[in-house]
């Protein structure tokens, strides 16, 4: 979920359901046949990682980057900028950019998230299968959590269970709505035990929803945990000094257990003005930052004090239904909406240029592990993303909606929000809709998604989507009848049926052509309306390089990866790090 800058996904904990990926801010069925002990990335991992090319297709100046070059040596400390300022880094309410952002670089998952997007070991040196209701974690030895404690089986059982705790009212709580038990079955092995087969699952472990924490860390701080003092987890930097309202800062962990940081500090400034943000980069006052102001693209990429650049962000722009019972509860009313837009010039306004016109929910990288033949089938025969002003005239009028009044929100958080309504009322007007737009507080928009008291009298709302793990069922799956994000209560039973199997269905091929009827289904129904792709955005200035490019940097320790730019004092190369997970092969492969 997101915006330009995402909004935060929630001011405050969501219940249980699941977190919203947006910016502004997750069904089961049918087993595996094959039983045995299957290592995680013999099942899971993408083939190839997301395809390369550039961000619309076109303009070679927004072509994706793989990753940025490699650093020459070690610094002392950068300082980066963040749009917004966690409310907490409790990891079990890590939901939105800010949390985690910042979050990647202390706390570890039992899996990881690599700069190329696939799947690879992390604080669990091996994950099995060994039948398909039951996945079984082997742990590193002898690694040590900040607060000096070294892990064990008894903290992970302890950490996933606060996850599970309806008390905690976790955002990832509906990633283990499929799990049973979770249970300490050797000192250093953890086994969960699932209701059903949950393909899902396991790659979650490589989120947020997988971070171990110590036991006796998390019970010390009591209430005060993820706000104040150690977060007692085991990544490459520790949290230091946290001025409210200004900056925070972490500290490389002398006794991680991977690959020691780069950098011995990192100092994130919290910026919530775009323009603050973007000064502050061109100054020199921040190093580098993700989620860079679209506004900003041109005036950064001339400056000559760095480099900007684009990756792979999984992520898509779209119009949220949020009521089925006034005029978009039809749905030749939402095609004909759909049909009006003028996709290519939100692109050019809303996006910087930085992307490309879709009528497809998902993103074409997500299907990066899909045979060609289930890709091809997943993308054929989507409605168009040119307009068509007199069908959809035909649509509004055959649906008796005719002057019907719409009502979308808006709000200054970003371009890619305040443009896409202003776009949306445009080609309503053009079809015979009245779209008013109602505008909502930076701070209050998150609010659109977590509380339905804040969506109504609301139609509609941008709302830009991006994948915590690369499968496409990770979008798809917002729109069985009650999940968190079904923010306009679509119901399909069909629909619900498919999901289900999906989730239930380890093998890749099989789930992603399942996958495929849902992704068609998405497109032609229309619970949300999919405008355009949109690639992560990522400026370094001359300093500081080795940071990767793609949406990774959520839960991938990134900031360990940073060092100095300059040749100074340093020996190595410059090769480009981070499209196959070469930064993170280091810490990731087992010992």
């Amino acid at each position: 979920m997101s915006t330009a800058p995402p909004p935060p996904r929630a001011s405050g904990p969501p219940r249980a359901p699941g977190p919203p990926r947006t910016r502004g801010h997750r069904s089961r069925r049918a087993a595996r046949a094959a039983v045995g002990s299957v290592a995680v990335l013999a099942v899971l991992t993408a083939c190839a990682g997301p395809p390369r090319g550039a961000a619309d297709g076109t303009d070679p100046s927004f072509a994706l980057s793989a990753g940025t070059p490699r650093p020459k040596g070690e610094i002392d400390s950068f300082t980066w900028a963040v749009y917004a300022e966690p409310p907490t880094l409790d990891y079990t309410v890590a939901f939105d950019y800010p949390q985690n952002t910042i979050l990647s670089n202390v706390c570890e998952s039992l899996m990881r998230w690599t700069p190329g997007l696939t799947l690879e070991p992390g604080l669990a040196r091996r994950a099995s299968n060994p039948d398909p209701k039951t996945w079984v974690y082997d742990l590193r030895s002898g690694v040590r959590f900040h607060d000096g404690r070294t892990m064990t089986a008894d903290d992970v059982v302890f950490s996933l269970g606060r996850q599970r705790d309806p008390k905690n009212a976790a955002a990832w709580a509906q990633n283990f709505e499929n799990v049973d038990s979770v249970t300490r079955t050797g000192p250093l092995q953890v086994t969960v035990r699932l209701k059903k087969p949950d393909s899902q699952f396991p790659q979650y472990m490589a989120t947020a929803a997988g971070v171990v924490a110590s036991r006796a860390g998390v019970r010390e701080a009591g209430a005060d945990y993820g706000t104040s003092g150690s977060l007692a987890c085991t990544g490459p930097f520790t949290l230091g000094s946290w001025q409210k309202g200004q900056s925070l800062e972490l500290r490389r962990f002398d006794g991680y257990w991977g690959t020691r940081a780069k950098a011995g500090r990192v100092v994130f400034r919290f910026l919530t003005d775009a323009s603050s943000r973007t000064n502050a980069l061109l100054s020199g006052e921040a190093d580098g930052g993700y989620l860079i102001p679209t506004e900003s693209y041109e005036r950064l990429r001339n400056s000559g004090v760095g480099t900007l650049r684009f990756g792979e962000g999984l992520s898509t722009v779209n119009l949220g239904i949020t009521d089925m019972k006034g005029p978009l509860g039809d749905v030749r009313v939402r095609r004909a909406l759909s049909l009006a837009l003028d996709r290519p010039g939100f692109v050019r306004a809303g996006l910087g240029g930085a992307g490309s016109p879709t009528s497809s929910l998902t993103s074409r990288a997500a299907w990066a592990g899909a045979s060609p033949e289930v890709r091809g089938a997943a993308f054929a025969g989507l409605p168009p993303t040119t307009r068509d002003i007199a069908k959809a005239k035909a649509l509004v009028k055959e649906a008796g909606a005719s002057g019907s009044s719409l009502t979308v929100a808006t709000s200054s958080i970003g371009q890619d929000v305040s443009l896409l309504a202003t776009a949306v009322q445009a080609a309503g007007s053009e079809i015979g809709l009245d779209i008013k737009l109602k505008s909502v507080a930076p701070n209050a928009f998150t609010a659109l998604f977590t509380d339905p008291e804040a969506r109504v009298g609301i139609d509609a709302f941008p709302l830009t989507y991006y994948d915590s793990i690369t499968d496409p069922l990770d979008l798809l799956t917002n729109f069985r009848t009650g999940a968190y994000l079904n923010l306009g209560g679509y119901s399909d039973k069909r629909y619900d049926a498919l999901v289900e199997q999906a989730t239930g269905v380890y093998d890749k091929d099989r789930r992603l052509r399942v996958e495929s009827e849902l992704q068609r289904h998405a497109a032609t129904q229309l619970p949300w309306i999919p405008v355009a792709e949109w690639p992560t955005a990522l400026f370094l200035n001359k300093r500081i390089t080795g940071a990767p490019t793609t949406i990774s940097y959520m839960y991938y320790p990134w900031a360990a990866d940073v060092g100095a730019a300059d040749t100074s004092g340093a020996g190595g190369g410059s090769s480009t790090r981070g499209a196959g997970g070469a930064g993170g092969a280091d810490r990731g492969s087992a010992p």
